[in-house]
């Protein structure tokens, strides 16, 4: 869905599940634990990932800029540490 929204091409989506990259400060595991990206030269994962990955697309930046606030943040990564926790059973779900 992300990608349908970046018109721009402004996110570059990289598919870590059967890849080891030498030059990635993070292994494999550990990127597909949570969900990682990368804004002005730092790795950010979680919520905080999500949120700049929102800054890129301008239909979702305004929700970007509000999680730039601490405390909407921290908000998100709550419920991102829920989704993770039912995330097997919605992928079990959608198969």
């Amino acid at each position: 869905m992300m990608k349908r929204l970046d018109r721009t091409g402004a996110i570059l989506f990289v598919d870590v599940s059967d890849a080891d990259d030498p030059n990635c400060p993070l292994d494999t595991a550990e990127l597909l634990a949570r969900f990682h990206a990368e804004e002005d030269g730092k790795v950010l994962s979680g919520a905080a990932a999500f949120a700049a990955m929102w800054r890129a697309i301008p239909l979702l930046r305004p929700l970007g800029l509000i999680a730039r606030n601490r405390f909407v943040l921290a908000i998100f990564e709550r419920f991102y540490r829920v989704f993770l926790r039912v995330r097997p059973a919605l992928q079990k779900l959608l198969r």
